[in-house]
C-alpha cells in the first residue's frame, strides 16, 4: 500500500533539500558603491565562475550547484540576446529576466521531483544609484528586490550581518571591496582570503556600452593593500591589472555585428563546483 505524503510536507522536503545543498556552497556577496554595483564570491578557480555578465548593464551571480545555475544563466543570455535583436536593446531589464528565472524555478520546485540548489541574483548598474536594481531569486521562484547589499550561499546570515554592520552608502570601490571580503571571512575568524581566492566583478556606470567588467587577481590584490584615503574608489576601467573586456555571456552573431564592441563572450567552461 503506497504512502500518503501531504503536499506541504512534500513542499518542505523540498525546501530544506535546496537549502541544505545552497549552504554547502561558498558565499557571493553583491553591493552597491558609488560608481556601480560590485560582486565578490569566495571562489578560487579561474575558469568556473559564479559571477557573469548577461547583456549591456545586466549581471549575474549565484551559488548552489554549477551545472545547474550554469543552465540558467545561459538560458538568461539567450532570452536577453533574442529580445534585444527583435526588439530594442534597451528593452532588455533586469526585472524582465528576474520574471523569467522566477518562472522556471518555481515550475520546477513544484512540478519535479529534485529541486535547483541554487540562488541567483540578477543586478542592472543604472544612471545613478537610485536607478540600479537588484534582484534576488531564490530555489522555489521566489523574488526579492534588494537595496544596498545581497549575501547567498554558505554561511549567509553570518554574512549579511556583517555587510550591515560595515556597508556604508556611496562607497568608494576599495571600501566596497573591503566589506565585501571582511563579510565573506566573518564566517570563519581563522581564515583570510587572498586576492587569488576571489573573484571580483563590477558593473561601472561610468563605461560605455558593456558595462560589466572582470578584474585579475593582481588589480584586486592592488586594490585591498590600497588605503582608503590614497583609492580613487570607482573606476576600473584601462587599469593594465585589469582583466579584458571579455565577460562570460554567450551572444548572437547578429547583434554582435549590428552593434560593435556588445557583442556577449564565450560562455564558461561547465563542470560542478560548491
Amino acid at each position: 500500500m503506497p504512502f500518503y505524503v501531504s503536499p506541504e510536507q512534500q513542499m518542505k522536503d523540498k525546501a530544506d533539500y535546496a537549502r541544505k545543498g545552497i549552504a554547502r556552497g561558498r558565499s557571493v556577496v553583491v553591493l552597491q558603491y558609488d560608481d556601480g554595483i560590485l560582486f565578490v564570491a569566495d571562489n578560487p578557480s579561474r575558469a568556473l565562475h559564479k559571477i557573469s555578465e548577461i547583456y549591456d548593464r545586466i549581471a549575474f551571480a549565484a551559488v548552489g550547484k554549477y551545472n545547474e545555475f550554469e543552465n540558467l544563466r545561459l538560458g538568461g543570455v539567450r532570452y536577453a540576446d533574442i529580445n534585444g535583436y527583435q526588439y530594442d536593446r534597451r528593452d532588455v531589464t533586469a526585472r524582465g529576466l528576474a520574471n523569467v528565472y522566477a518562472q522556471s524555478l518555481g515550475t520546477i520546485f513544484t512540478e519535479t521531483n529534485k529541486p535547483y540548489e541554487v540562488e541567483l541574483v540578477v543586478a542592472e548598474v543604472g544612471e545613478d544609484a537610485d536607478t540600479d536594481q537588484i534582484y534576488r531569486l531564490t530555489f522555489d521562484g521566489s523574488v526579492a528586490d534588494e537595496h544596498g547589499y545581497v549575501a547567498m550561499g554558505g554561511q549567509a546570515d553570518a554574512v549579511a550581518q556583517s555587510l550591515k554592520d560595515g556597508y556604508r552608502e556611496g562607497s568608494s570601490l576599495v571600501d566596497a571591496l573591503r566589506t565585501a571580503v571582511r563579510a565573506l571571512e566573518a564566517q570563519d575568524s581563522d581564515r583570510h582570503l587572498e586576492a587569488t581566492s576571489l573573484e571580483v566583478a563590477v558593473l561601472d556606470r561610468n563605461r560605455e556600452h558593456r558595462l560589466f567588467k572582470r578584474l585579475a587577481a593582481a588589480r584586486i590584490g592592488d586594490l585591498l593593500s590600497s588605503s582608503a584615503e590614497g583609492a580613487s574608489g570607482g573606476s576600473v576601467g584601462g587599469d593594465a591589472g585589469d582583466a579584458g573586456d571579455a565577460g562570460d555571456a554567450g551572444s548572437g552573431a547578429k547583434s554582435a555585428e549590428a552593434e560593435p564592441g556588445k557583442g556577449a563572450p564565450k560562455k564558461d567552461a561547465g563542470g560542478d563546483e560548491d
